[in-house]
């Protein structure tokens, strides 16, 4: 399949922030012209995903894959589309991600392993220690996260399913306070599912 996104909030303040390189820098440069207010702040993705079932005698694998890419507006902590408009100064990103997941039964159809690759990049423009340097106007929401994770899951019955799984994630190693390594944030996940 393929996917195109095209749209934007309006800009409620005058200060708008991009990427550029400034010699060897790379940081956010500021505009802050009052003709910036009212203006689009684009949201432009592209994505792709692709999806692979193989049945067999005691169930089946499975291979699904996604990538998205492209620019998100957001502000200077965070990327995630706000419910309201924000008020606060607009960044501008251009961001990349994707997961990839195999599932496999295994024995029948009721006992499934899986596993899962994962990444988001909120800003393909910059990596690692380059994120915290000074006069850069980089933040925590500019950071890469990857995350690798298995599972398995027992199917009851069609209604009811038990799942174990376990997240390792991993974040880029950067200049800030609290970033210089990876932080600990692995996640276990055990739940019992009712669907009805």
């Amino acid at each position: 399949g393929l996917s195109f996104l095209s749209g934007g909030w309006v800009q409620a303040s005058k200060y708008r922030f991009e990427m550029s390189a400034g010699g060897n820098t790379k940081t956010f440069s500021v505009d802050s012209s009052l003709s910036n207010i009212g203006r689009k702040a684009l949201r432009q993705y592209y994505g792709t995903d692709a999806q692979l079932i193989w049945k067999h005698g005691w169930g089946k694998t499975e291979v699904r894959g996604e990538y998205w890419t492209g620019t998100q507006p957001g502000t200077v902590e965070t990327t995630v589309n706000p419910g309201a408009l924000p008020v606060l100064p607009m960044y501008i990103r251009e961001f990349d991600g994707a997961f990839f997941y195999f599932l496999q039964n295994i024995v029948n159809e009721k006992w499934e392993v899986m596993a899962k690759y994962d990444w988001y990049d909120p800003n393909t423009k910059v990596s690692g220690t380059e994120i915290g340097a000074a006069g850069t106007n980089l933040t925590p929401a500019d950071i890469r996260y990857s995350t690798i994770g298995v599972g398995f899951t027992h199917y009851f019955t069609d209604h009811l399913k038990l799942l174990f799984y376990y997240d390792m994630v991993e974040n880029e190693k950067t200049q800030l306070p609290g970033f210089v390594s990876d932080i600990k944030d692995n996640i276990f996940t055990c739940r019992m599912q009712l669907r009805f």
